[in-house]
């Protein structure tokens, strides 16, 4: 079945023919999408503490407020009030508003400049507090309440509170020993930061990883006159991986304690939570195999565990994302995400373990946990929408479990939501739609559009692009997928296709939102004359736990299926050349595109792949074992899911890019699978960035996308 939902070309044709049009460069299409053709935003932090002014900072120069009965910005404090106090500081000129600025409370706010925190009263535009930071301090981690601030020194935790030297909290000289990283468990499982503060700041927990017993992994750099080795630990699957504990650090005492999460040391320390007591703290203790979590409760006084709160399980993995949200009237609550019915929603429990109710239900996914009204007796969330392409902010009703949708325009939605629930600020995109935002109570009463954001690429002939819906391979699940059509499209002319993929976990690339969620690059191969096709196949995010978990221990196999679902749509059109078609895709879609290539020869004319897993037992611990379980435990499926195995197969025209110091994909895999088309003497084209790591980024990025674009042609042209 194949329907198309939406359409954005039309939106494009409403401007007079005889405009001139103008046409993407190369270079516009890599570098301009988020500068000269993003749709006018506002950078918001929300809601001024209890209040009702929303706050945000317009064009990184001056931060500003409305309320919902003045819609006339009033400027808070600006480029200008910060450079007379970085002056009065004998400090260096600032170029932009701190962008990194938090709430410290209804009347301060606090940012980072020139290696210290400031604590700026917005009233007098004076500085109240300054904390001092080491010039090579990373990671910091600021408690606003107590003024404090950690930070990391080369594996090092330290803490300052003033103006005075900080004080050092761990003391490891061996650089196997990391603390407070965030790269603790390789940042899956949502671990976003390695430090965290108690609610009242008078502790501070933290990662403590060993990977002295993971083997180094050696990375070279070729920028001195004899290339120097500089080795990560990169701990591949099946084998040794790092060891985490974590720490407690009081800071009125100097004590440290180590919470005893016990046997085995390679299991994964998730979701990590303090209790608002400050008395204990929780950890999602997943096991290595990531199909047994339990929620554990611990006291910092001894390290000992309290009690298991629950425990989760399934044959395929569980996945701990998000830790807990306790409730600040009834801190002996808790909201908890999980997957357990089939769809990411929340349930409520008590601090002893008791489930008080499961709080949504639906097969769509809750996304994010926005906030509770003031008596907490509603929750605000975002959730998927029509076949996960939309984001809509929802409320819920703790006590009766009532949902009602808050936001109504068809897109994907982001939104703030006043401390005491009344009032909403909504940003919101879609296919017609650049960016707009709406201030309103939960009734729409009062409404307006603080920012009207105008179509950035009016003046350009922009391709059509509309979302389709493709039955999967299964024969019944629905796919979304995107088509954009050349410039002046003509039905009845022939055109290659560009197929980009990616396919695997945590990724979407369909969406209802501006673009379609596409890369402006995108947009400038079909101005090129190329039909330019994406599909999000079975595998992909934000479409429940079976959608996402059928490929587990056999990755690519369903992904291709599905892709090969929408070449069978691409030639039922008669625009399109069948005999020229090529496939591009980086990280997991560069193992995509390898496997299609390799399974399905003579298919794709021309592939490129981007810096591809080549063999799942040369990828990491933590995301290779959730999928494909260690290679001693399905041997057959890593076998089967090798591409290096299979390069005597290869008879397109590829190409493999790869960065030098890729630390993700390490290089290894694309070397491997070029060793292994010479021993079957395949011929396939490499190229390697030498200073990038698993992406090429600044102003090489050019380069790489003329690359691929320069490939494409070669073989797609008539």
């Amino acid at each position: 079945m194949r329907k198309i939902i939406l359409g954005l070309g039309f939106f494009f044709l409403i401007f007079p023919f005889t405009q001139a049009q103008k046409t993407l460069s190369l270079e516009d299409a890599v570098t301009g999408q988020w500068s000269k053709f993003k749709p006018k935003s506002l950078n918001t932090s929300g809601f001024k503490g209890s209040s009702d002014t929303l706050v945000y900072l317009d064009n990184y120069t001056s931060l500003k407020a409305i309320t919902p009965s003045n819609a006339t910005p009033v400027i808070l404090m600006d480029l200008s009030d910060v450079n007379a106090l970085m002056k009065a500081e004998k400090k260096e000129k600032a170029d932009y508003f701190p962008y990194n600025y938090e709430w410290a409370d209804g009347q301060h706010i606090h940012f980072e400049q020139d290696h210290n925190v400031y604590f700026v009263n917005l009233t007098s535009k004076t500085i109240v507090h300054k904390i001092k930071l080491n010039d090579a301090a990373e990671l910091v981690e600021i408690h606003a309440d107590s003024r404090r601030a950690a930070f990391n020194i080369q594996n090092n935790i330290y803490i300052s509170i003033g103006d005075t030297d900080a004080v050092a909290v761990t003391h490891d000289t061996d650089l196997g020993i990391v603390n407070g990283s965030d790269y603790t468990h390789r940042q899956e499982f949502g671990i976003n930061k390695g430090m965290f503060w108690s609610p009242q700041g008078h502790y501070l927990a933290w990662y403590r990883k060993d990977e002295t017993m993971v083997t180094e992994y050696p990375l070279t750099h070729t920028d001195t006159r004899i290339a120097e080795v500089a080795p990560i630990r990169y701990p591949m699957a099946g084998m040794t991986s790092e060891q985490v504990t974590l720490g407690v650090y009081e800071v009125s005492t100097g004590k440290t304690i180590f919470i005893k999460t016990g046997l085995p040391a390679d299991q994964f320390l998730t979701a990590i939570s303090w209790d608002p007591s400050e008395e204990y703290v929780y950890i999602g203790l997943l096991n290595r195999e990531q199909n047994h979590l339990q929620l554990n409760k611990y006291d910092i006084s001894t390290g000992n565990k309290i009690q298991t709160l629950f425990e989760e399980r399934n044959d395929r993995y569980v996945e701990p994302e998000n830790p807990l949200y306790f409730l600040k009237t009834k801190p002996n609550q808790f909201l908890w995400f999980s997957e357990r019915d089939g769809f990411n929603h929340l349930y409520l429990y008590q601090t002893d373990g008791k489930l008080i109710r499961q709080v949504t239900k639906g097969l769509w996914e809750v996304t994010e946990i926005i906030g509770l009204d003031a008596r907490e007796e509603n929750l605000f969330f975002m959730r998927t929408q029509n076949q996960g392409l939309d984001r809509q902010l929802c409320v819920v009703s703790l006590s009766s479990g009532k949902i009602t949708q808050l936001t109504n325009e068809p897109g994907s939605h982001e939104c703030k939501v006043s401390n005491d629930g009344r009032f909403i600020f909504d940003q919101y995109s879609s296919t017609t739609v650049p960016s707009a935002y709406t201030f309103h109570d939960r009734q729409n009463k009062i409404k307006f559009s603080p920012v009207v954001s105008e179509n950035p690429l009016t003046d350009y002939n922009l391709p059509k692009a509309e979302l389709l819906s493709i039955t999967a391979a299964d024969g019944k699940t629905p796919l979304n997928a995107r088509i954009i059509k050349p410039s002046n499209f003509d039905a009845a002319k022939t055109y290659p296709v560009l197929v980009y993929v990616y396919g695997g976990p945590h990724a979407q690339l369909v969406t209802n939102s501006w673009l379609t969620g596409a890369r402006l690059w995108d947009y400038y191969m079909a101005q090129e004359g190329y039909i330019v096709f994406t599909l999000d196949n079975r595998g992909s995010a934000h479409r429940g736990f079976e959608f996402e978990s059928v490929i587990h221990r056999q990755l690519g196999k369903h992904e291709m299926e599905d892709q090969m679902k929408g070449l069978s749509y691409l030639y039922s059109l008669p625009y399109v050349d069948s005999a020229r078609i090529g496939l591009h895709g980086w990280s997991f879609g560069g193992f995509m595109t390898l496997s299609l290539v390799l399974n399905h020869p003579g298919v794709f004319k021309v592939a490129v792949a981007g810096g591809p897993v080549t063999d799942w037992k040369y990828y990491e611990v933590m995301y290779g074992e959730r999928y494909m379980d260690t290679p001693d435990e399905n041997p057959d499926g890593y076998a089967n899911t090798s591409v290096i195995a299979k390069a005597g197969a290869l008879q397109d025209h590829t190409l493999v890019i790869h960065g030098a110091q890729d630390d993700v994909v390490v290089m290894q895999h694309s070397l491997e699978f070029i060793k292994a088309c010479i021993k079957q003497r395949r011929q396939v084209d490499f190229f390697v960035y030498p200073d990038h790591k698993h992406n090429v980024i600044g102003r090489d990025r050019i380069h790489l996308m003329q690359k691929i674009t320069d490939y494409l042609r070669l073989y797609l042209e008539k």
